[in-house]
């Protein structure tokens, strides 16, 4: 028998309905920069409506199922193909023990809860960062970071995998999820950034974060990742269920450049002056060459790409009138900073580029 039955099925036609953000509120956050918008957002979405651990498997029932009726796992799943297994929401399927893969599924802190000491709340329920997934997969996964992984150790029948991490700036153990939920958990962990920013002091940490903070490797790599895995319909609808429960939403699903304007090369540019202006690229995102109506700066400027890593790239460009054309047909795909200066003047302007 399927539990909280009636429950879910109310919800379930309630999905149709679900809302937005409500008028306003946002508006606290636009025009800002660096940790600005990141306090901003903060204040936004803090002091959220603390949900019990038991709770969850009931909400997990209604924002984390799929058209069949069966469990989303991110784990197990195989968007596009047959999983390998999959679960209900009934009693039977929640873990209790379990040997291997299909036994059982469990609610999965992908923010490990060693990390910020343990079954605190708010942080210990808070749903945008857990998740339902199978229980061999998530004892496997442990506490270790997201990484990605070059020589696995052990892989899971979806694909996710064990082992050292390849990515610059870390090489220990780490666990990587398949490349179609690699945005939705790069999301998760911007929230919890930015939810708990000022909040952290007595948090342990990790190899992956400072209190709750992601280290520079890890914070590179997420961003890629939230580049190379755009938010999905999914992302959408349970952010909205989860508003209906927690009364809180996940900025970086209604707004996902907001991680970059945050977090990305060149953020804290609009600290430089007063000056400092936000420029349109178009189109964006752009895989030959993009443009940018330039502002008057007369003949002494320059113009600069930066990666997620850091690094300045400068590109191939040429101005007709007052618009810039980039080549950005050599650039890898990823996110990148462009940075537009006077170099006689303190006056600097920048815009974000997606190369897909």
């Amino acid at each position: 028998m399927k539990r909280f039955f009636s429950l879910v099925a109310f919800l379930l036609i309630a999905n149709f309905t679900f809302p937005q953000p409500p008028p306003g509120y946002y508006d606290a956050a636009f025009g800002l920069y660096g940790v600005a918008l990141q306090n901003a957002l903060h204040n936004i979405i803090k002091n959220h409506t603390s949900i019990s651990y038991d709770e969850l498997y009931t909400h997990f029932a209604v924002t984390d199922i799929k058209p069949n009726n069966t469990v989303w796992d991110m784990y197990s799943d195989i968007p596009g193909g047959n999983p390998p297994y999959t679960f209900q929401y009934v009693s039977t399927d929640e873990c209790g023990s379990y040997n291997g893969e299909g036994d059982c599924f469990n609610r999965e802190h992908s923010w490990p809860k060693s990390w910020f000491g343990g079954e605190i709340m708010p942080m210990y329920s808070d749903m945008f960062h857990l998740y339902p997934t199978d229980g061999y997969v998530n004892n496997m996964r442990n506490n270790f970071p997201y990484g990605e992984v070059s020589s696995s150790t052990w892989t899971s029948q979806n694909g996710s995998k064990l082992g050292n991490c390849s990515w610059p700036g870390y090489s220990g153990t780490v666990f990587e999820p398949i490349d179609e939920y690699k945005g939705d958990f790069a999301r998760s962990y911007f929230y919890m950034s930015t939810r708990y920013y000022t909040e952290d002091a007595s948090w342990t940490g990790s190899n992956m974060t400072d209190g709750s903070q992601l280290k520079p490797w890890a914070r590179a790599m997420m961003l890629q990742w939230s580049t190379q895995d755009p938010v999905s319909q999914k992302e959408i609808d349970r952010n909205n269920g989860i508003f209906l429960v927690q009364h809180n939403r996940n900025p970086f699903i209604d707004n996902p450049q907001w991680a970059f304007t945050i977090w990305g090369p060149g953020a804290g540019i609009s600290d430089i002056s007063q000056q400092s202006l936000t420029l349109k690229v178009f189109p964006n995102p752009a895989k030959d060459v993009c443009h940018i109506l330039l502002p008057d700066l007369g003949n002494e400027w320059s113009v600069k790409f930066i990666a997620a890593n850091g690094t300045e790239i400068f590109p191939k460009s040429e101005v007709v009138n007052t618009e810039l054309t980039i080549n950005v047909q050599n650039l890898a795909a990823g996110c990148y900073s462009i940075v537009i200066s006077n170099t006689k003047s303190t006056a600097a302007y920048h815009a974000l580029l997606i190369r897909p």
